[in-house]
């Protein structure tokens, strides 16, 4: 690996992030709703806990199971992150660490096309890019941040002259661990590029003698691309499997509720809402210069002047050879084909002309926000430069200015456009003390409150537990809030009805005197009542792995001895 990129691509996350050191975070749209998962993360991972799937402090500690459906890396990162430094450095830390891994990224697959240098001031402009930057400041969306590190792995791998199985499932299942919308989309673009590399093999084959090329099959695209998908998938069923089997638990469609539909997010759309309105306006505009870049740098890859050029840099290669030389201009060529057909589909589904898709295609939906899609265009945008920068003869010392300016000017303008302002209320140190408190316990997340229950009709004031004459009782006042207990020990005199702050859920598993108390009477709020008989009750609640759990982790564990035994042996198209 190149030395410069060990002082270049960490120093310019740096300066990206400097003003976060100096005038403290951007409190931005998500910031509150993965600090606590931070915080929830840690909590229970001291605890012994490496896999949490129940997060207890939301819904005012009736809890949620949060973490069966938030993919694993961004909030294991964060807790980790917060157990090994202060807490209020954490947010900054995390988003460094980010942009570097973007930026990293971004350089060991641009260098193999490209010069070094090319490939270190691309890489330096992706992890400073509008949208990038809009994620980190505007939307603190700390998992889709982290996403953009693996968009240029999947995006290399689908356009490599013969599809690796690994390299495309590693980049899938490291998506699907961090940001299921970038998942999605991440396997919508290896399916249009796969759809075009089929249909230019079918093409090429029909112009040329079969003999006389060395294209890979469309046979052999198709099944190792399938293959890498599916292999992708394999190795994060541990979150994907138990993800998309309780679903039918939850109520997930909370999530594209009215304003959070595509067809409420298309560019400078207007609603009932100013404030959506405010945001997505200047989503709008991060999409007009974002799109504006890449379509200038896509043209710039078909100037007439490049085979020139090549030739030139074709001579200093041979003078100053490298590992990995440039590709030849026409290898750019038909790299910026994909490009910018690729680049022509994400402006379509900003459209919205696009809605039909929106409304049919499998799970797109979910992505609430076409603007999201950014995230890829910014990725081939990046790839692009790198292409085009390959024809410029860039020393060490304009290479390194590069990087740090582009770096500079977008982390000032991010900081001037973007940064959200923290409340008291709303700063690192405030929403810990109030997590280590449990009084009174945080928002809960519609899409991840159980069927049957209602976040109205909970109350923000409820004890861990109380007895009553019914299950539609409220719970007494005062009373101090908290958390259900693990286990408690009770002497009724007559039968009662005992009632736990805490969400029911199929896996939660209530035992009173070591047998199972299977019959959980019905609340609006969605809270566990149980009828308790007269007597001595020894009440245990325990939080068990359901069989979808341990189909996931089996399935995890296979696909990844596969990726060991392909990895010795890579397997190519």
């Amino acid at each position: 690996m190149e030395r410069r990129l060990l002082l270049i691509l960490p120093l310019a996350a740096f300066i990206v992030v400097l003003p976060f050191l100096l005038r403290g975070c951007s409190c931005g749209h998500d910031f509150d709703f993965h600090l606590i998962n931070w915080f929830e993360a840690a909590r229970q991972l001291t605890h012994g806990t490496l896999h949490p799937h129940w997060a207890f402090t939301p819904a005012w500690n009736a809890g949620e199971p949060r973490f069966v459906f938030y993919p694993p890396l961004s909030w294991l990162l964060g807790a980790l992150l917060g157990l090994l430094m202060p807490w209020a450095w954490t947010p900054v830390a995390y988003t460094w660490l980010a942009l570097t891994a973007a930026g990293a990224s971004l350089y060991l697959v641009a260098r193999r096309s490209t010069t070094p240098n090319a490939a270190l001031v691309a890489a330096a402009v992706y992890l400073s890019n509008p949208y990038t930057l809009y994620t980190a400041y505007e939307r603190t969306a700390y998992a889709e941040l982290l996403a953009a590190a693996w968009f240029p792995l999947l995006l290399h791998a689908s356009l490599e002259r013969r599809i690796s199985i690994p390299r495309i499932a590693l980049p899938i299942a490291l998506l699907w661990l961090t940001n299921a919308p970038a998942a999605v989309m991440g396997c919508y673009t290896l399916a249009l590029i796969l759809l075009l590399r089929i249909g230019y093999a079918t093409l090429r084959r029909k112009t040329t003698k079969a003999s006389n090329h060395t294209e890979p099959s469309r046979a052999a695209l198709a099944l190792h691309s399938a293959a890498g998908l599916l292999l992708g998938l394999g190795l994060a069923s541990f979150y994907l499997v138990p993800a998309a089997y309780e679903r039918r638990f939850v109520q997930i469609r909370m999530a594209i509720l009215p304003g959070l539909r595509p067809q409420d997010n298309f560019l400078f759309h207007r609603t009932s809402d100013p404030d959506h309105d405010l945001v997505l306006h200047l989503a709008s505009l991060v999409a007009l210069v974002l799109v504006a870049l890449t379509l200038a740098t896509l043209v710039s890859l078909r100037d007439p002047r490049g085979q020139q050029d090549q030739d030139r840099q074709d001579q200093q290669d041979r003078l100053n050879p490298h590992p990995l030389n440039p590709l030849s201009p026409q290898a750019i060529q038909n790299l910026s084909l994909p490009l910018s057909v690729l680049t022509g589909a994400i402006v379509f589904l900003l459209t919205p002309l696009s809605a039909p898709l929106w409304r049919y295609l499998p799970e797109l939906s979910f992505l609430q926000f076409p603007w999201r899609l950014l995230a890829v265009l910014a990725t081939v945008f990046a790839f692009a430069l790198a292409l085009a920068l390959s024809r410029v003869r860039l020393s060490p010392t304009r290479t390194f200015a590069l990087a740090l300016l582009a770096a500079a000017s977008m982390g000032l303008a991010s900081d001037h456009f973007f940064r959200q302002r923290c409340y008291p209320e709303d700063t690192v140190p405030a929403r810990l003390e109030v997590f280590r408190s449990a009084n009174p316990g945080t928002d809960p997340t519609d899409e991840y409150t159980p069927i049957g229950a209602d976040n109205d009709a909970l109350n923000q004031q409820n004890p861990g537990y109380w007895l009553a004459p019914s299950a539609a009782s409220t719970a007494p006042s005062p009373a101090t809030p908290g958390p259900a207990p693990h286990q408690l020990d009770l002497s009724l005199p007559s039968p009662a009805t005992l009632i736990l702050n805490l969400r029911s859920y199929p896996a939660w598993r209530v035992t009173r005197n070591r047998t199972d108390l299977p019959t959980r009477l019905p609340r609006k709020d969605g809270l566990i009542a149980l009828p308790l008989p007269a007597g001595i009750s020894h009440i245990q609640i325990t939080y068990a792995t359901l069989p979808d759990q341990w189909i996931g982790y089996a399935l995890s564990a296979l696909s990844l001895l596969l990726l060991l035994l392909l990895r010795r042996r890579p397997q190519m198209a």
